[in-house]
């Protein structure tokens, strides 16, 4: 680990750090109105069923106390989802809608506008997704200039040891490398289904898949991570890199607006999306090295345009040629999407040299998959599958030498 210190404006700074304390909630039969006591960053809100709700994510603030129900609202709840938001659940005596919403003028408190919902309109409210509101431009959290120190492993020069090597001990067998997704203090996405975190799905599985290679006696396995810790996202595939592994996984579990989105789908790497959908989920795992606003990956953009650039087409084609025979081995076991090979720009899968995939095993918004995932037999029937795809793709590429 290097000790880095690190001088930053206000517009890296940890909004956390600054953030607006939730000083009240009332809520109303017409509206839901929440008051700071500093300027916050933006809010968004969305709707959830079993039982119904409404949740309120408020990114720079800190969760309070103080809070009323009223109207369509029976209970009002706070906490801390992350480090930087605040999240407020408003429990609903029956469906309500938000139908809009604003800041005041001078940004410390938010008015959330609601009516009840007729028949057949709150499964539409369920499928739109987010309502996201800001501030005004002057009252957007900007604190000031401050010096921090954190402690991160930065590119190559990180100290932390090569993870154990499970299976045969015999190094002319193939090496895979599976990487857990999230892990620490990020969470991944949060299931609205029983509050299950993506970190803990992907390690379990991703454990079960090691089991399952380890089985076969064939193949060498390494975990990026086996408990609840945080990896940089160059550190992931960094750990392929010197392992010298002949195969990268990086195990995940997806999240939609659209509660009834579900099934597996795999990724490789492609500087541009295969469709919008794939664009966005990039670009949100790509912010998982964002630490209190600053960049503890170390690779700014045009870096990440040079690992581009210098992908093998060979490494590229071996990583779809697996994907596709992923998705057939996983088909008899599991749900998996229509247009399950997709193709987006994710910084785990810019090693140039290791061929590498993205399995995004399944949605945590739906409570289906939820339970699949979960479940001991769930995550036996994906290792059992992911397995299966490994040793089928090295005895390939044994017969092709």
């Amino acid at each position: 680990m290097f000790s880095v210190a690190l001088f930053v404006t206000g517009l890296f700074a940890s909004p956390a750090a600054y953030a607006g304390v939730v000083k009240d909630v009332v809520s109303s039969e017409r509206t839901i109105t929440v008051k700071f006591d500093d300027i916050v960053n933006k809010a968004s809100v969305f709707t959830l069923a079993g039982p119904n709700r409404i949740a309120l994510d408020i990114l720079g603030a800190t969760a309070g106390k103080q809070a009323s129900a009223g109207g369509p609202v029976s209970n009002v709840r706070q906490g801390q989802f992350g480090p930087h938001t605040a999240r407020i659940v408003f429990d609903l005596a029956s469906p309500a809608l938000v139908t809009g919403g604003q800041f005041s003028a001078d940004g410390r408190s938010l008015t959330i506008k609601l009516r009840r919902a007729a028949v057949g309109e709150w499964a539409n409210a369920l499928a739109r997704g987010r309502m996201s509101f800001l501030p005004p431009r002057l009252f957007r959290s900007k604190p000031p200039k401050k010096r921090y120190e954190v402690s991160a492993p930065i590119g190559r020069k990180s100290q932390r040891g090569l993870p154990k090597i499970y299976g045969p001990s015999d190094p002319r067998l193939p090496l895979v490398v599976i990487d857990a997704g999230h892990g620490g203090h990020d969470p991944g996405a949060i299931s609205p289904h029983g509050g299950i975190y993506e970190k803990d799905i992907a390690l379990a599985v991703t454990k079960s898949i090691r089991d399952a290679l380890v089985q076969t006696g064939r193949i060498r396995v390494a975990l990026t991570r086996e408990d609840d810790r945080y990896l940089v996202l160059q550190d992931r595939f960094g750990i392929a890199r010197k392992m010298k592994a002949d195969l990268f996984m990086s195990v995940h579990a997806d999240a939609a607006g659209n509660h009834t989105a579900n099934g597996a789908t795999v990724y490789t790497l492609s500087e541009t999306a295969s469709d919008r959908e794939a664009q966005k989920l990039a670009a949100r795992e790509n912010k998982a090295d964002i630490i209190n606003g600053v960049n503890l990956g170390g690779a700014d953009a045009s870096v990440s345009s040079i690992l581009i650039d210098l992908t093998q087409r060979e490494t590229m084609n071996v990583s779809a040629d697996f994907a596709k025979l992923l998705i057939r081995e996983a088909k008899p076991n599991m749900r998996v999407r229509s247009h399950s090979h997709r193709f987006a720009s994710f910084v785990v899968l810019k090693a140039p040299d290791t061929p590498s995939v993205l399995f995004e095993t399944g949605y945590l918004t739906n409570a289906r998959d939820v339970a699949f995932l979960s479940s001991k037999e769930g995550q036996r029937r994906i290792g059992q599958s992911v397995a299966s795809a490994i040793q089928v793709h090295f005895a390939r590429r044994l017969a092709s030498r």
